[in-house]
């Protein structure tokens, strides 16, 4: 299983007023090659993304608040990484967290980008050094995501991790179709406002073995920090390329999250939990057919209050009856932007929703609007 390293961040976020996310739903379009899940049109992609950080870069709106972006599971082509880091570090805001997941390289090439950065990966290198040592496991396909913080005084910091999930397929008899298992987790603190928050890649959120599960982990790191110190933990973002982001292995595991059904969990019960997958446009996988991406959702406890509703583009529920509150957006292309709730509970004196949609966006002639101002014209 993994361990959770904990990194200290100097992002000042506002003390007291909602935090903003963007999470987009975009879709993948996936070729094998040499047993690995590569995008098939790297430059097209890199041109699609470079829309969205455009966008994000440009603040119109409310955007220049947007704390959090999130791209989905192997969003971003692997020769295009340093002009996104790049971008980033010379566009983005200060204060501004981005995480996205990019399509899967050796993992000699995985280590190599390790040591570029080892000053924010030390333990995650030390982690690959020792078991590119133990075998011969040089080109072993590695999927791998990045969270990019641009610090409150413009240092630009990377962190990387890599899929603990160990089969590229779910399950595959050919061990060509393994993936390189990661074993370190970032725990993001943000200081001086404390906020704390990790991030997964899709199957990584169910993933166990014989002797426990990455989720446990979680919750037990989650509740030594609030037994320790009364923190918790605020986030987890969940980047999926997800062709079934509702299986029951899922819901379950949501389920026991939130549920306190054999323990006392504070660490975890005020978490809000992302999950950011890709759009039913998605292809490149077989059996497409049977498949059903999308389905992007923010989840939150119970305790929060969120009435029920039903729209075009989202849906408000509990997930069949499960201790949560979960906003469900739909499959189509598009970019999510909300709040994340401060408030762990309904205020008794008001009746403002803790957590609230601030914009829907879709893509036309390679621009992104918002919903309600394209239906509007």
């Amino acid at each position: 299983m993994f361990e959770i390293v904990e990194k200290q961040i100097n992002v000042d976020l506002p003390l007291g007023h909602q935090l903003y996310c963007m999470i987009c739903q975009i879709p993948n379009h996936l070729g094998m090659v040499d047993f690995s899940c590569r995008l098939a049109d790297p430059q097209k992609k890199w041109n699609e993304l470079k829309t969205i950080f455009e966008l994000m870069a440009a603040g119109e709106g409310n955007l220049k608040k947007c704390h959090f972006l999130a791209l989905p599971e192997a969003a971003i082509p692997a020769e295009y990484v340093d002009t996104a880091l790049t971008f980033i570090k010379e566009r983005f805001r200060p204060n501004t967290v981005t995480f996205f997941g990019i399509d899967h390289i050796p993992l000699v090439k995985y280590r190599d980008f390790l040591e570029r950065y080892s000053d924010d990966n030390s333990e995650a290198l030390s982690s690959v050094i020792q078991d590119l040592d133990s075998g011969d496991i040089d080109e072993i396909p590695t999927n791998w995501s990045i969270t990019a913080v641009k610090e409150n005084d413009g240092r630009f910091r990377v962190f990387a991790q890599a899929k603990s999930h160990p089969f590229v397929g779910e399950e595959h008899l050919d061990s060509q179709y393994d993936l390189y298992r990661g074993k370190i987790f970032p725990l993001f603190h943000c200081q001086p406002n404390s906020f704390n928050f990790m991030s997964l890649i899709c199957l990584d959120y169910v993933y166990r073995d014989l002797y426990q599960s990455n989720i446990s982990v979680i919750i037990d790191k989650a509740n030594k920090l609030f037994f320790n110190s009364r923190q918790r933990l605020d986030l987890l973002m969940v980047l999926e390329c997800n062709p079934k982001p509702e299986h029951p292995a899922f819901r379950d595991v949501v389920n026991g999250f939130y549920g306190e059904y054999l323990a006392y969990t504070p660490g975890v019960r005020d978490t809000t939990t992302v999950f950011c997958n890709t759009s039913a446009e998605t292809s490149g996988l077989p059996n497409k057919e049977a498949l059903s991406f999308g389905y992007s959702s923010v989840t939150i406890h119970k305790s929060h209050k969120v009435t029920h509703a039903d729209s075009n583009e989202y849906l408000i529920d509990d997930f069949g009856g499960l201790p949560v509150c979960r906003l469900r957006f739909g499959t189509e292309t598009r970019l999510y932007y909300f709040n994340l709730p401060i408030f762990h509970e309904l205020d008794p004196r008001t009746t403002r929703k803790p957590l609230k949609l601030h914009g829907i966006f879709t893509q036309e002639d390679k621009r992104w609007n918002r919903l309600d101002d394209r239906q509007d014209k």
